[in-house]
């Protein structure tokens, strides 16, 4: 199984931004332009970026969907895209541009037979998004958290065709301060799907480590490529 670096960009009023723990007061913007971002990540050489609608995860529907469609159609690299996916025509109108994968988050909790059929109909091009307060699922932006526990929902899920979950531990996302990589882990143990790593990435020491455990496939990175912890450049060579 390969590893794969997926640079991050998250939007929010059309601009490219970063939350800490996912707070919407705790904003940082580091981008006019989503696409523009996306291109230089494409040219460095990224093979997926990561593309999450914060507007859209907030209020429950598609936000700043211009800019993630146009990089799926303009863009070498492949495009997967979270934030505001709450039915089928949702996860149709971005797969059908050109978009490669789409992740469900909320709607893996509020609607699992609707999440099983996306499943059923679109296969791997669905990605679960598993955003986790103390292992337990946080959902609508990370405003709320459910009572279920993210092992639980993702071993139902891979049950029912899940192929890869993404899993955040929302205290660290933004945060610098390492990945929570026994849980990540330990979800990809129970589940024996792939597991993409999600938050506090601060060093390229991270990726290593998370590189030595079975069926995690890869990491998400967004403010230590801002904020110059390492290079995009620097991060893709701990792809091989």
């Amino acid at each position: 199984m390969s590893f794969t670096i997926y640079p991050a960009i998250d939007m929010r009023n059309g601009k490219c931004v970063r939350l800490e723990q996912g707070d919407f007061s705790r904003e940082t913007i580091y981008g006019d332009s989503p696409f523009d971002v996306a291109r230089d990540f494409s040219e460095k050489g990224a093979s997926w970026i990561h593309m999450v609608d914060l507007d859209g995860a907030k209020e429950g529907s598609r936000k700043n969907a211009r800019d993630v469609i146009r990089a799926a159609e303009e863009l070498d690299s492949q495009i997967q895209v979270g934030g505001g996916i709450r039915s089928m025509e949702d996860a149709a109108f971005y797969l059908d541009a050109g978009v490669d994968r789409v992740i469900i988050g909320s709607l893996a909790v509020k609607n699992p037979e609707l999440t099983k059929e996306l499943l059923r109909t679109y296969g791997s091009r669905i990605v679960i998004g598993l955003d986790a307060k103390d292992g337990y699922v946080a959902t609508e932006g990370w405003l709320e958290t459910s009572e279920i526990r993210a092992a639980d929902i993702g071993r139902e899920l891979q049950e029912a065709g899940a192929a890869t979950f993404i899993y955040t531990d929302i205290a660290r996302d933004g945060m610098l301060s390492g990945p929570n990589t026994e849980e990540i882990a330990a979800l990809a143990k129970e589940t024996g799907a792939e597991v993409i790593a999600s938050g506090g990435i601060q060093g390229l020491a991270d990726i290593r480590e998370l590189k030595h455990h079975e069926n995690i496939s890869g990491t998400i990175i967004g403010k230590a490529l801002y904020t110059g912890r390492f290079t995009l450049t620097e991060a893709l060579k701990e792809e091989v």
